[in-house]
């Protein structure tokens, strides 16, 4: 059999864009290869298993600014289908949505299993064949213009291929045998290790501040992207049992993927916990506080609307003692606390995975791929989407949104092919 397209990788690129095309093209023999025992496996524990949709954020250009990588392509096809486009197509086949207060859209039944039984209903509606279990181990383009994919027992004939295959090295090699460009893969969204004896109580505590990357020298900042600010980039940072992840820290490990893996993971982070605040207005506060609270015990109470206990941790890191009042408080130690609330620096040796949702950055050179269709440019009737492609997003439901758009786009290009 000759099918009219395969999908390879079964995850969310691979579906959407099955289902897209048997939409647009009813009719048409569909074939979806998935390598592993299950499909959708990362749809299933995304958002802590909740299914990060997509990000409220509804105009295209702003939406770019969320991509490491492929924010200038991602420009066009963010006008033809984006955030609302994903909502309604959801909210059409009886998914409804809502949008968190951090812009996170997710199931309103907080479950994964929503978006999975979806995709699996619509697949079956339309006759999309399923195979798990089948590691694509050639692909190549015969004389006649179909394309023959090898497995280990069985070879498969189609018109057009799809490559949903995220970041798999296998594949990647196998496109690379085919003469299509790719770069290299690193993590992207991971958390960072640090052993710091003023973060070791202070598990689950989370706070607003602003981070910046530097050499272990302190010598230059190790992320200075345009998109980054120089002063560092302000979010939630939350503190773990083996060092800080969150939003702030996760950001800039996405922006900084590369330059990162370069320095082995073993840098420094400087972070300011009063993100509002420059140095000569803390001089001003502090001063006023050992003249105002000046009988007052300066680690009972917590200033600067920051929690108690990274308030007394800091405190102790400025050589203050628990006993020590404002008043007490000398040159040196205001000079101190005033280091460890603005400029207080963290060694990071390593990182970790963030959670179940491994992404990379790398993968298929985005010069190869024409993004009014997502076809090569090279070779008539293969298409790719998904994190395949040199594309990689912060957190926050922006690596779906890709996954979304690209395959709407090759759906309706693969349609009008066929």
């Amino acid at each position: 059999m000759i099918y009219d397209s395969i999908i390879i990788g079964g995850g969310a690129a691979g579906f959407f864009t099955a289902i897209n095309l048997a939409k647009n093209r009813p009719g048409s023999s569909i074939l979806i290869l998935e390598r592993g025992g299950q499909v959708l496996e990362k749809v299933r524990v995304s958002g802590g298993g909740r299914c990060n949709v997509t990000h409220a954020v509804f105009e295209p250009r702003p939406l770019t600014d969320f991509y490491p990588r492929g924010k200038r392509e991602l420009l066009g096809p963010f006008h033809t289908f984006m955030t609302g486009d994903t909502m309604a197509w959801f909210e059409d086949l009886g998914i409804p949505l809502k949008i968190e207060e951090d812009g996170r859209v997710f199931p309103q039944s907080d479950s994964s299993q929503s978006i999975i039984d979806c995709f699996l209903e619509q697949a079956s509606h339309y006759n999309i064949a399923i195979e798990t279990k089948i590691p694509v181990t050639s692909l190549k383009k015969n004389d006649d213009n179909t394309f023959e994919l090898g497995s280990k027992n069985f070879t498969y004939l189609s018109r057009t291929v799809v490559v949903a295959t995220g970041s798999n090295p296998k594949m990647l090699k196998l496109l690379e045998g085919a003469r299509v460009k790719v770069t290299s893969t690193v993590p992207s969204l991971f958390t960072f290790n640090i052993r710091d004896e003023r973060i070791t109580s202070l598990a689950g505590l989370a706070t607003q501040a602003r981070v910046k990357l530097l050499d272990l020298n302190k010598k230059s900042l190790l992320v200075n992207e345009a998109q980054i600010d120089h002063n560092g980039t302000e979010g939630p940072v939350l503190i773990t049992h083996w060092g800080m992840s969150g939003p702030g820290i996760l950001k800039l490990s996405a922006w900084g993927a590369r330059t990162l893996k370069a320095s082995n993971y073993e840098f420094l982070i400087e972070i300011s916990w009063l993100p509002d605040y420059n140095i000569n207005q803390l001089r001003e506060a502090l001063r006023e506080s050992k003249f105002n609270l000046a009988k007052q015990t300066v680690a009972k109470w917590a200033p600067f609307d920051l929690p108690k206990r990274l308030w007394q941790s800091l405190v102790k890191a400025s050589g203050i003692s628990d006993s020590l009042k404002w008043a007490d408080l000398n040159k040196a130690m205001l000079n101190d606390l005033e280091q460890q609330l603005l400029t207080c620096h963290f060694r990071v040796s390593g990182k970790s995975t963030f959670k179940e949702e491994f992404v990379t950055a790398g993968g298929v050179d985005l010069t190869e791929i024409d993004f009014k269709t997502y076809q090569s440019k090279k070779i008539k009737g293969l298409y790719m989407v998904g994190e395949v492609l040199n594309i990689d997003a912060v957190t926050g439901g922006f690596n779906f949104q890709n996954a979304w758009t690209g395959g709407f786009i090759a759906a309706k290009a693969l349609a009008e092919s066929l």
